[in-house]
Order: C-alpha cells, then structure tokens, then sequence
C-alpha cells in the first residue's frame, strides 16, 4: 500500500521502489516455503534431483509473473506453486513416458546415488500411481490438504479428488497386500 502525507494524499512510489519491494516479497516466499515446495516435488516425482528440477522450473515461471500474480485478490502463492508443480510434472511425464530406443547397450552402467526409500514398497507402490493420483494422495496424506483444498490447488473438482484418492487408497492396498 503507498505511504500517505500527512494531507491525506496518497504518495505515488517510483517504479524502482516497487519492483524491488515485489522481488523482495517474492525472495521471502521462496525462503519460506522452499523447503514445503521441495518435499511435495519429492513426493510428486519420486526422487529429489527431478523435484529440485520441478521446484526450480516452477519458481522460474511464479517469478516471472510474481508482480501480477501478488495484486490479484484470492490467490495464494503456496497453493498456485503446488498447483504448478503438479501440472508441470504431468506435462513432463506425458512428454517423457515413450520409450526411447538404443542402437547399443551403454559400456558402462551409471551409478546413481542411493535413495533411502528406493525399497520400501509403500514408496515403491505410489510412485507406480499415475501423475495425478499420486498428486491428490500426496497433497491428501503428506501435506494434510482437505479434498477443497486438493481441489483448488490441482484446478479440478471436489469429486474429482474424491475418485481419484479412491482409486489411488485401492491400488495402493492391492500393491502392498500382493508384496
């Protein structure tokens, strides 16, 4: 909000102060809620390289638009980053899903590092849901979002959150049952 004179006129602030008052808002909110944003990426993606990727895709783009983002009335940044990251992380997967196939086999196996869930099979069953189930029972169960909540951040319905948290509970329970 601009200071007001002691007339009761509003002070007009130049532009420089407000673009460094807009980057400094947008530097606590990263501050703030990268640790929040990586943790859902890691449970979004299955490993923390790609969610360190996703975050940092994603808050390129909400940095970008931040100053237009922060005057709209009703949004919430945290929930717009999660929304993003959700979508970005379906669109990546349906660009990455086909296979890709090799003239030769490569000589020398990459070494990758150790993930400490790589074997436990609740990890192992959810990252085998599909991008959009596993996005409604993280934001549900990780992050403790209600179905309204899960709904306003996805960009999708209530009942949509609903089937899709079912389907996943069931798939989840017949994967871990069969192992």
């Amino acid at each position: 909000m601009p200071p007001e004179g002691g007339n009761g006129v509003t002070a007009v602030l130049p532009v420089e102060w407000v673009e460094v008052d807009v980057r400094a808002d947008f530097g606590e909110f990263v501050r703030t809620s990268l640790p929040t944003l990586l943790r859902y990426g890691h449970a979004l993606t299955g490993n923390p390289h790609d969610a360190a990727d996703l975050v940092q895709t994603v808050l390129e783009k909400l940095g970008a638009r931040w100053a237009s983002l922060v005057r709209r009335k009703g949004v919430e940044p945290l929930a717009y980053a999660r929304r993003s990251m959700a979508n970005a992380h379906v669109s990546r997967w349906r660009r990455h899903r086909r296979e890709r196939l090799v003239a030769d086999f490569p000589d020398v196996v990459g070494v990758s590092g150790v993930d400490r869930l790589e074997h436990e099979p609740l990890w192992q069953a959810l990252r085998d849901l599909p991008p959009r189930q596993r996005a409604v029972v993280v934001l549900r169960f990780y992050e403790g979002l209600s179905e309204l909540e899960i709904a306003a951040t996805l960009g999708i319905s209530p009942g949509t959150v609903k089937s899709q948290n079912s389907r996943a509970m069931a798939t989840l329970r017949k994967r871990l049952e069969e192992g």
